[in-house]
């Protein structure tokens, strides 16, 4: 009898110990976890739309098709730039793997006929004059950072977690992130960067998510330079799932030859 109140003592003490997360909220680590780990199905393929709006009301318009998939081990990222003229046949991937090992990306430029290879020092340039960067455009591992739950509040209508995101490295463009995590659908409605001197400088903000064939899918987000005033929108349609990709499509002779027929 000793023994065993010894024992469910201990076990008790050992569920204590994990922080109360059996029990209670989970920690910031959880949470990140929880979004980069939400289902997206095998692969997906969806038309996107880039609005670029400058400090005087200016836009310039792109059109992208955009192509994905998950092999296990890497989530895979393609894009062709369709319209206008001076940037069509542009072609940019991402590997993004799930070890945390840094992506490998490379854009191909028509009018050299060639892929370049992005360095790991050009992740924070901007993307074609966008206002999201070459390491937006990746899937960023939760070990990346360290994860602080500041408060949980509503947010747009939905119940949230705030979490501040302070990376690990010394590589980033941004000293820490703060952003609004909506509870049991896992997306980030809104993402604040901050510099060194803990100012606000850029915020992505999500206007509009969509369940699409049993999945979660942001379909219009908005990414803001504070310091710029410059804006760039993208917008998501004729999303589909589970449509036969292969992962030998994901490649550099892809990225020549444009986007599936």
């Amino acid at each position: 009898m000793y023994k065993k109140l010894s024992m469910l003592t201990l076990i008790l003490l050992l569920l204590i110990g994990v922080g109360g997360t059996l029990f209670g909220a989970p920690d910031g680590l959880e949470v990140m976890e929880k979004v980069y780990y939400r289902p997206s199905g095998d692969d997906m393929t969806a038309d996107l739309e880039m609005i670029m709006t400058n400090s005087r009301g200016s836009t310039r318009e792109r059109s992208i098709t955009q192509y994905s998939i998950d092999t296990g081990d890497v989530d895979k990222k393609l894009m062709f730039f369709l319209a206008p003229a001076d940037v069509k046949d542009t072609s940019f991937m991402s590997w993004s793997y799930d070890d945390a090992r840094d992506d490998d990306q490379w854009i191909y430029l028509p009018a050299l006929r060639r892929v370049k290879r992005i360095s790991s020092d050009s992740k924070n340039d901007r993307f074609m004059g966008s206002d999201f960067t070459y390491d937006d455009l990746g899937e960023r591992h939760p070990e990346e950072d360290r994860h602080t739950i500041l408060r949980e509040e509503n947010f747009q209508g939905e119940s949230c977690y705030v979490i501040e995101n302070i990376p690990v490295g010394d590589d980033d463009a941004f000293s820490k992130t703060v952003v609004w995590i909506a509870k049991n659908k896992w997306i980030g409605l809104k993402r604040e960067y901050y510099d060194d001197k803990g100012e606000v400088y850029k915020v992505l903000n999500i206007d509009e998510f969509k369940k699409i064939d049993g999945y979660w899918v942001i379909t219009n987000m908005l990414m803001e330079d504070l310091e710029r005033d410059h804006s760039t929108r993208l917008k998501m349609d004729n999303v589909e799932f589970d449509t036969g990709l292969t992962d030998s499509f994901f490649s550099e002779r892809q990225m020549k030859r444009g986007p599936r027929r």
